[in-house]
């Protein structure tokens, strides 16, 4: 499906031209699953302006693509948070399109599988890592109808969505039996951004979980947390000081305040929205935006 929408950045309506809504990543049931349910919206909050939507029981994974009018071929792919109990895909995705396609990034909104029936046994990571393995490998197959750059396709990961983002970073082999012909494209990203990615640390060592793994392939990265965030920013620390050891380029900004869950919106009393004219300024730099 294919129109012109709008979205909410700072109160005002912002177009963000041609998008594509609704496109299954999956050619049937996705793995493990019985049920094709898009997801629940949830009612929206009183006390948030602009609304935030938080989608529950997602089974059948989906992509909205939002274009831009002057492609310069590169790609993100955005897994927004939610603790992998919900997804918000405005205020840690859609909200990002209109900034990405005016320096000439498409982007890519992914709205990954919630837990509410994942095992037990089962990391809650790993139904939302197979699906933004899967979206990248759908994005790399159609990189020509879409005019990418298949070796600048990124992904931009907020809070739980910044877990699988890191998980992705690193050296991890894919998280499923391929399916089809799609599958033979590749699942890594070729650069990523980290927005406060969210419980990257093993609490009983206060060091990266070792399925996050990094090595001298790793593509480059840009890091962003804040002092005063509960999921504590010593995880990101902990990713760039890898990165670093192992002379990957990266760049890692830690704002004093904000918190978490900011997203693309500002924070009265905070200067953490800077981080976007930051994380522009990288992409520009490496040659994967437009000015």
């Amino acid at each position: 499906m294919r129109l012109a929408i709008f979205c909410i950045v700072a109160n005002n309506l912002v177009s963000i031209g041609n998008a594509q809504t609704n496109i299954p990543i999956w050619p049937d049931l996705a793995p493990g699953e019985t049920s094709r349910e898009t997801g629940t919206l949830q009612p929206f909050r009183a006390n948030e302006s602009p609304p935030v939507s938080r989608v529950t029981n997602i089974r059948l994974p989906t992509m909205d693509v939002f274009l831009p009018n002057n492609p310069n071929g590169t790609a993100v792919l955005i897994l927004p948070g939610g603790g992998f109990g919900k997804v918000v895909p405005d205020k840690e995705g859609s909200e990002a399109a209109p900034w990405l396609n005016r320096i000439g990034i498409a982007t890519f909104v992914l709205r990954y599988r919630t837990n509410e029936t994942t095992p037990a046994d089962e990391p809650p990571w790993r139904r939302p890592l197979q699906d933004a393995q899967r979206a990248l490998r759908v994005i790399h197959s159609r990189a020509a109808d879409w005019k990418l750059d298949e070796n600048r396709i990124g992904v931009i990961g907020f809070s739980a969505g910044g877990h699988v983002a890191s998980i992705l970073h690193g050296d991890c082999e894919p998280a499923y039996e391929a399916v089809d012909s799609v599958d033979q494209h590749s699942c890594r990203p070729d650069f990523s951004l980290l927005v406060y990615p969210w419980r990257v640390l093993d609490p009983k060592t206060q060091k990266l979980w070792p399925y996050i793994q990094f090595s001298k392939s790793t593509k480059p990265a840009f890091i962003v947390h804040t002092h005063d965030d509960a999921s504590t920013s010593i995880g990101s620390v902990e990713i760039y000081s890898q990165l670093k050891r192992l002379g990957i380029s990266a760049e890692l900004h830690i704002y004093e305040n904000g918190g978490h869950g900011y997203g693309m919106r500002s924070v009265e009393g905070s200067n953490i929205s800077d981080w976007q004219a930051a994380a522009n300024n990288w992409l520009i730099r490496r040659g994967l935006g437009t000015e």
